[in-house]
């Protein structure tokens, strides 16, 4: 059975601040897609949300880039905004850069990651899902998953693995894209994986089948924008188990938080924290960073689950030193390497104080 996975996101309005979601704006979001579901649009679906973006998993017969599909998330995104501006929720709408819906959601704010694949006999599905960073956290780890033997024993022992994955690689300033094959040419990838604030993993694919492996959101919201209208908050789907990374090692790269971009103002660097959904509400300085991960099995196209992934005693070590982390950096306030050197700075709200203080510069 041949079956597509959307996952599309915005940020709709948050709920206090940018910490969390209403229960209003899920339970609307919950309507469209049962009525979706019940129109035959969709096979099945799930709402959950990642801090204050809304997160829509969808399953469908459609195919990928449908526009009956982008335009069901269009209008549930528009309707529950409205439910966030009627309760006045902080920056409603923010993620939603035009008024009309244009065929297709990409490149109108929202993060998009969809694969089309024929359902295996057992289909083990997880989501990745971030709040307060940038599409290229996720290379560190997509990087660990399929191209690091010290995380994924499979890729030494499982002989359906052995012939390593292949990365396609975005560069989301010059709208470029590259493909590097692990494990020969890891060397040359990890030179462009190293710079997650121009590159970012977009899929990957087993090597001798073919088949999707994994696929992210890669959408920097601010250069759509052309100013900083809120962070990235990528989302990332893997298939797990047979000719794919165990859930196991799926997991593992999370177990060691990693530094990424985002937190306060999309303006500082700032731990990736594992939680549960129910502890995805970033408040400390707006942070740090969080990820959930729900895990699904999919049986003819419908949703069972999800677990709760990191909703597990294991990732407290993780939690503890992501606090740590946080500690050590918050120190530094306003001073780079916890702030962003200024190139990244570019389309925050910094260049606006720049403006003011132009003409006092002098010639040396």
């Amino acid at each position: 059975m041949i079956i597509t996975l959307s996952v599309i996101k915005a940020d709709v309005g948050g709920y206090v601040g940018h910490s969390s979601s209403h229960p209003d704006v899920l339970e609307r979001a919950e309507q469209s897609m049962a009525d979706a579901k019940k129109r035959g649009l969709l096979v099945d679906y799930h709402v959950t949300r990642c801090g204050d973006d809304l997160q829509l998993i969808m399953t469908h017969r459609q195919g990928e880039d449908d526009e009956r599909i982008h335009k069901l998330a269009w209008d549930t995104f528009l309707s529950c905004t409205e439910v966030a501006k009627a309760l006045k929720l902080h920056g409603a709408g923010q993620d939603l850069l035009s008024d009309a819906f244009a065929g297709t959601i990409k490149g109108m704010g929202p993060g998009i990651a969809e694969m089309q694949f024929e359902e295996r006999e057992a289909e083990t599905i997880i989501i990745f899902m971030a709040d307060k960073t940038a599409s290229g956290a996720w290379n560190l780890p997509i990087y660990k998953i399929f191209a690091d033997p010290f995380n994924t024993i499979g890729l030494v022992i499982a002989s359906n693995m052995h012939g390593g994955f292949s990365f396609e690689i975005h560069d989301v300033k010059e709208h470029r894209k590259i493909t590097f094959n692990a494990p020969e040419e890891i060397y040359d990838m990890l030179l462009f994986l190293g710079s997650p604030g121009r590159y970012a993993v977009k899929s990957v694919y087993h090597r001798e089948t073919k088949e999707i492996a994994a696929v992210s959101s890669t959408q920097r919201l601010s250069l759509m924008a052309g100013r900083y209208v809120g962070k990235d908050d990528p989302v990332c789907v893997i298939r797990s188990q047979g000719q794919f990374p165990a859930v196991g090692e799926i997991l593992e790269p999370f177990a060691a938080p990693h530094i990424v971009t985002g937190w306060m103002r999309g303006s500082h660097h700032g731990p990736l924290m594992p939680v549960a959904v129910n502890d995805s509400n970033p408040s400390r300085f707006d942070g740090p960073p969080r990820v959930i991960a729900l895990g699904f099995q999919l049986s003819d196209g419908k949703l069972v689950g999800p677990r709760d992934m990191f909703d597990d005693l294991a990732f407290d070590e993780a939690r503890h030193q992501a606090n740590i982390m946080a500690d050590f950096i918050r120190r530094l306030g306003p001073f780079e390497p916890h702030r962003l050197p200024l190139e990244e700075m570019e389309y925050t709200t910094m260049p606006e104080v720049m403006k003011r203080l132009v003409d006092r510069f002098e010639q040396l």
